[in-house]
């Protein structure tokens, strides 16, 4: 535990795990056209301590071709604990794709959507509050994970986050594909473990 993040209790991670069932209540699953898709995002986060570096990548698409990026670092108070981890990393993702001020078509999330236990992982999570289709792509399954609320591609698991349907979250995975992960979400990896550049 670092100093100045939040100690939970069993009660206060189960009145949490109660609130991720209400909202995963309010997600969408919508069938994209794809042709129709201009931009894929992508963003992830690394960790010194307590605080967090994230990164944003905007790409073309179908090039994949860089447009632009961000990076924003900040503190975190909530600890890491498995299937909590939206409550984390949601702060540092939404403050690097708003402060880029340019919203992609389609968001690829370094972490899990539907694929959670709860149905509602930090891609959810991220597309509920910033209104954009999310795909959650994770290196990992969690325990107790649904059957069926996730595909493998490549070397990553993917699912949908919000307003988007796992067909089409897998075939945009599956366009942006290099060495086995997403090229975007590759860019914002190195990006956010950058920091020697501040």
């Amino acid at each position: 535990m670092e100093v100045g993040e939040i100690e939970p209790d069993e009660r206060m991670l189960e009145r949490l795990a109660g609130v991720q069932r209400k909202l995963a209540g309010r997600l969408r699953t919508v069938k994209l056209d794809l042709n129709g898709v201009k931009t894929v995002g992508a963003v992830d986060v690394s960790y010194r301590g307590n605080r967090a570096r994230a990164a944003f990548v905007l790409c073309s698409s179908p090039e994949c071709r860089p447009l632009l990026q961000e990076v924003t670092v900040t503190d975190v108070a909530f600890p890491y604990v498995p299937t909590f981890f939206f409550l984390r990393e949601t702060k540092p993702v939404i403050m690097a794709v708003l402060r880029a001020g340019k919203k992609p078509d389609i968001l690829l999330v370094g972490g899990h959507g539907r694929a959670h236990p709860r149905g509602y992982g930090l891609a959810s999570h991220v597309g509920l509050v910033l209104g954009v289709p999310t795909v959650g792509v994770a290196r990992r399954l969690l325990r107790g994970t649904p059957e069926g609320s996730f595909k493998k591609v490549g070397r990553v698991y993917v699912s949908e986050g919000n307003l988007i349907d796992l067909d089409s979250a897998v075939r945009i995975v599956e366009m942006t594909l290099d060495g086995g992960c997403p090229k975007p979400l590759k860019l914002a990896d190195r990006l956010s473990k950058r920091w020697e550049d501040g």
